[in-house]
């Protein structure tokens, strides 16, 4: 019971001071990402816009989200993925669902035979508060 109040007070702060915390972040209208062909060893450059399509060989892409922080902190674009295999029998579940890291693409990589795609930047930033 103890425990559970103290997250309740720990929670409630952090998001109060997030909310005071009014650093700008960088929304941007969709990512450009690099996908590896493993067989031909091209790598390609692939920019997608924020929740259409993009296919890559096999590979639908849809990026959901991207981030990028401002200039005056340490630079780092964050893009949430969703990442469909045509030739799978399950083409309507992806096979990788989450957020991707420029900056450290093997902390949250996706698994395939033929292909590796990793985020490299935002695209077309604008300044929201």
């Amino acid at each position: 019971m103890k425990l559970s109040s103290t997250l309740k007070i720990l929670s409630t702060s952090l998001i109060i001071s997030s909310f005071n915390n009014q650093t700008e972040v960088r929304a941007s209208t969709g990512a450009l990402l690099q996908g590896l062909d493993k067989v031909t060893a091209r790598i390609k450059k692939i920019q997608a816009p924020i929740n259409q399509f993009v296919d890559f060989g096999s590979l639908r892409l849809r990026v959901r989200a991207c981030i990028k922080r401002p200039p005056e902190e340490f630079p780092e674009s964050s893009a949430f993925l969703e990442v469909f295999d045509e030739n799978s029998v399950k083409a309507s579940t992806p096979i990788f669902s989450g957020w991707m890291f420029a900056s450290s693409p093997s902390l949250s990589s996706m698994e395939h035979a033929i292909y590796d795609i990793w985020v490299v930047d935002c695209i077309k930033s604008k300044i929201s508060r």
